[in-house]
């Protein structure tokens, strides 16, 4: 793992309650050094919790030059509950941030029309969603976060106000811990 002090991100736009959070995920992707990045606090994202997509402005760029933008939420509404943001423990919000990190690994390797594509498969199919969201959580365990993406899936799948209909949509499209561990046991 690189250490943070050494790495000098820039361009990066961060809110301060999650600066530690998010430079400590950052860190683990030194790729991402010089990389167009905003975390935005949002107060609704509909079906999700946090979301990873090119800025608009920069879809029509070449892929090197895409700049990025991380929409958080608030509020975690998981069917009746809800958790603030403030709420979530530094590890897991350090593993939520290094899988949306991850799809910006993903798509850094498309082009624009793979991300036309991409987007079009995201909406219409289960299979494709299931997919992308491995590849985000493999890309974060191949850069050292997969402690962190455990802790995740952990929190989520160990806290008692969590629905179990948000926890088996999880383990649908999401990577359960032990494959986590798996991999994390092949990459150490």
């Amino acid at each position: 793992m690189i250490a943070q002090e050494k790495i000098n991100f820039i361009n990066k736009t961060i809110p301060e309650s999650i600066k530690a959070e998010t430079l400590k995920a950052l860190s683990h992707y030194p790729e991402l050094e010089t990389t167009e990045i905003s975390f935005e606090f949002k107060d609704n994202i509909k079906k999700s919790t946090m979301q990873a997509q090119p800025t608009f402005g920069s879809f029509f760029r070449n892929k090197k030059n895409r700049s990025y933008r991380i929409k958080i939420s608030r509020k975690i509404q998981i069917e009746n509950e809800e958790l603030s943001i403030d709420d979530i423990p530094s590890d897991v919000m350090i593993g939520w941030l290094g899988h949306e990190l991850g799809h910006i690994m993903d798509y850094r390797s498309r082009t624009n029309m793979g991300m036309v594509v991409f987007g079009f498969k995201y909406l219409f199919s289960g299979a494709h969603i299931q997919e992308v969201e491995r590849a985000a959580d493999t890309y974060a365990i191949k850069h050292g976060m997969g402690n962190y993406i455990l802790e995740t899936k952990n929190f989520i799948l160990d806290h008692a106000n969590i629905s179990e209909k948000y926890k088996a949509k999880l383990r649908r499209l999401y990577m359960s811990p032990e494959e986590v561990m798996h991999l994390l046991n092949e990459h150490n």
